[in-house]
């Protein structure tokens, strides 16, 4: 896992700041622990009573802390942000009462959007017990889209077992998660959103390849259709936004992926078969293809890490490791800095 060991030593660098909000979780305080002794962020505030903290730290047996902890229950942040979560809604013009607001801070996922939100910390990670619905609800009530953004996705980070032909070790697969079946409007919502998750984990050039089961009208269909026009739509964002990538579509995978193959059957392509960030024509693709590339072309795949976000918030599966959650940190950091 060479991009994990990159990551890592990046966010050792930063030192910065995350919240663990499911602190009744075993797993959740041994990474936090893991996190403060190897140095890859300056503090982990985890979430809990201390009941539960005590019970977690005894399952994981865990005898001494190097972590922080507040109880989100009986803090005394909540009035203040839940008087903040009333001007988010405000602003949006779906106004919510006090006693709703200060309801919504006493759930733990919001109250750690809000840490994130006011800059208390700079990253949150959650979804050992949580579902990435609950995630995502309170990523967008509190802490909403990137500027230029309406779509929160995902993407994963996919460290090869060998390179690609035209020289990449480290592809992003983006939505695998999040969004079954976007538009041409949210393709390239994702794959701007994925640009910049692409600048700030690996930090070379994003290379797009938008991709269909044709290249460039070799096949006809409305599935065809819809890449095409997020093709075309992203070239007026490219040139609005001055955004520094390189993209291209529609094209088969090996006319993305391959130097020889993208020669032939898509000459003139900008990408000249070296494209770094896969985008998928919908959910189906995306998670299928990244469970064959990790299982039979042995990847490691890290992530899902959320984008599209105005702030950093990851999720987790519910069959995470502790070292999983500590790998997630390191991702979320990364992601704060740029």
């Amino acid at each position: 896992m060479a991009i994990l060991e990159t990551l890592i030593k990046r966010a050792k660098e930063v030192q910065k700041r995350v919240v663990l909000p499911e602190g009744q979780d075993p797993r959740v305080v041994i990474a936090a622990n893991k996190i403060m002794e190897t140095g890859i962020a300056r503090e982990v505030v985890v979430l809990g009573t201390e009941e539960e903290i005590d019970k977690a730290c005894k399952e994981a047996g865990i005898s001494s802390r190097n972590f922080s902890v507040i109880n989100y229950l009986t803090s005394d942040k909540l009035e203040y942000f839940a008087k903040t979560l009333q001007e988010i809604r405000a602003q949006k013009n779906k106004d919510i009462p006090f006693n709703g607001a200060m309801e919504k801070m006493k759930e733990r996922l919001f109250f750690g959007a809000m840490m994130v939100k006011l800059e208390e910390v700079d990253g949150m990670v959650s979804g050992s017990i949580a579902s990435t619905g609950d995630l995502l609800r309170a990523a967008f009530m509190v802490v909403g889209t990137a500027p230029g953004i309406k779509t929160a996705s995902s993407a994963f980070i996919m460290d090869l077992a060998k390179p690609t032909p035209g020289g990449e070790s480290t592809l992003l697969f983006a939505d695998c998660a999040v969004n079954p079946n976007p538009d041409a409007e949210t393709l390239v919502d994702i794959a701007i959103a994925t640009a910049k998750t692409h600048r700030s984990l690996i930090g070379t050039q994003p290379k797009i390849a938008f991709l269909s089961f044709s290249t460039k009208g070799s096949a006809s269909h409305p599935l065809i259709d819809k890449v095409q026009k997020a093709t075309a739509i992203m070239k007026q964002k490219v040139e609005e936004l001055k955004l520094d990538c390189i993209f291209d579509g529609e094209l088969q995978a090996d006319a993305a992926l391959v130097p020889n193959v993208a020669f032939s059957k898509a000459p003139g392509s900008p990408l000249e078969g070296n494209a770094n960030i896969l985008i998928f024509p919908d959910l189906n693709v995306g998670n299928i293809c990244y469970k064959i590339t990790q299982r039979l072309a042995g990847a490691a795949a890290l992530g899902p890490a959320i984008q599209g976000l105005a702030k950093p918030l990851n999720d987790l599966s519910r069959g995470c490791s502790s070292d999983d959650i500590v790998a997630t940190a390191a991702i979320t950091i990364c992601q704060s800095m740029e």
